[in-house]
């Protein structure tokens, strides 16, 4: 046996290592019951496993809910940047459409006095006060604005310029006690002048006066600037009889007089000039179409024979 066993020693110790390396292979692929050791590592050790991945699990779910959090935040504040931008391009788009109306009702006057020069202005002060006695526009000399100029609205008249500078003007409104419009009714043609009225001005009215006492203007007609007036062009509406009195001596009466101008939140108006107004002169392009210059011009008489006779004399 010794001889076999040295005999063939080497192919006994490759068949061995053969044998445990099949083995090995075999048990790897199988699943074997786990030992008493293993057991109890496995009973100390899962816990903590469990405890771990309960940790790990929370950990990501919490990193990715404030991920979240963080990102609906961002989100959230995009959106309310976005709203308020909208918002606020709904206030201008809102403002150049009050704007536009504006001008478009300023046109509307301006083309209803064609033959007047015009221009828009911007109230852009007031003068202490409820309403608007005094106040300030955005156009001067630069844009030929002068003293005496008047002032309109869509609604009807706002007063005068009393002086400008370069760029602006101070204006009186026909609410201050200094103003003095010559007016009468439409109705009855009844003649009298608007005035402020340092008492009516609080409640945003003014007073005519001078009316006939025996003026058949009555509560309601409608008041307009009279021919009458240097300064303002007739027939521009000013406002409404809301209360007619006779004066204390009996010969005349008075009027309250409310305004079409909403004064206190007037912005927008038209600068218009009197004396600018065009006085149209046909052009004649044939002289034959041309009226003589004496319009009494007589065509020159006939040669009689006294006549040829002095002309040969002479």
């Amino acid at each position: 046996m010794q001889q076999f066993f040295e005999k063939y020693k080497k192919q006994l110790l490759r068949g061995g290592v053969l044998l445990l390396v099949l083995i090995t292979v075999i048990a790897s692929g199988k699943q074997l019951n786990a030992t008493l050791l293993e057991s109890a590592i496995g009973v100390v050790v899962t816990p903590f496993q469990d405890l771990t991945t309960g940790i790990s699990t929370w950990v990501d779910e919490t990193i990715t809910a404030s991920r979240n959090k963080s990102d609906l935040k961002e989100e959230n504040t995009e959106l309310k940047n976005q709203v308020a931008e909208l918002m606020e391009e709904n206030r201008r788009l809102a403002m150049y459409e009050e704007e536009n109306a504006k001008l478009s009702a300023l046109l509307k006057i301006a083309q209803r006095y064609p033959d007047y020069e015009s221009i828009g202005a911007t109230v852009i002060a007031k003068d202490p006060g409820v309403w608007y006695d005094g106040f300030t526009i955005n156009k001067g000399t630069k844009a030929d604005v002068s003293a005496n100029m008047v002032l309109i609205a869509p609604e009807g008249l706002v007063g005068k310029v009393l002086e400008s500078g370069l760029t602006f003007s101070k204006a009186q409104s026909i609410l201050d006690s200094r103003s003095a419009v010559p007016a009468m009714s439409v109705r009855t043609g009844d003649l009298g002048v608007v005035k402020g009225n340092y008492t009516l001005s609080a409640d945003g009215l003014c007073i005519m006066e001078y009316i006939d006492g025996d003026a058949e203007i009555l509560v309601g007609d409608e008041i307009v600037t009279s021919h009458l007036s240097d300064i303002y062009p007739s027939g521009l509406a000013i406002g409404k009889v809301l209360e007619l009195e006779t004066d204390t001596n009996g010969l005349t009466k008075y009027a309250v007089i409310q305004p079409y101008v909403d004064l206190k939140h007037l912005d927008t108006i038209l600068v218009i000039d009197k004396n600018s107004a065009i006085e149209k002169t046909p052009v004649f392009t044939d002289p034959a179409a041309a009226p003589a210059d004496n319009a009494n011009a007589t065509e020159p008489e006939e040669p009689t024979e006294e006549n040829q006779e002095t002309g040969a004399s002479e």
